[in-house]
């Protein structure tokens, strides 16, 4: 088992930046991929960003590319989602979750889950 929980949403104006983490707490950290997803009102689900065990892969949702940066201490057992130039479509709940796999961009993927947190940039 994996506790995830998220920290560092809030309200930004666009252009703005803020840096979320996703710190988990059970078995080895370092044995899961990490992602963040986020979901805005009355839409599905999207992936952002992955990255891998180790921390050598990343990967990006095209929308947040350029602009979002996914990264891991696992000696903290913590990954953190530093996120640039926010704008107003950036609005959503964003959460976090772990995988088995080496790494992953689908939400089926993954295992255990935070709660989220709210993430409003205002135009």
């Amino acid at each position: 088992q994996v506790q995830l929980v998220e920290s560092g949403g809030g309200l930004v104006q666009a252009g703005g930046s803020l840096r979320l983490s996703c710190a988990a707490s059970g078995r080895t950290f370092s044995s899961y991929a990490v992602g963040w997803f986020r979901q805005a009102p009355g839409k599905e689900r999207e992936f952002v960003a992955t990255i891998s065990r180790s921390g050598g892969i990343t990967s990006y949702a095209d929308s947040v590319k350029g602009r979002f940066t996914i990264s891991r201490d696992n000696a903290k057992n913590t990954v953190y989602l530093q996120m640039n130039s926010l704008e107003p479509e950036d609005t959503a709940v964003y959460s976090c979750a772990a995988a088995t796999t080496s790494w992953a961009r689908g939400a089926v993927e993954y295992d255990y889950w935070g709660q989220g947190t709210q993430v409003t940039v205002s135009s």
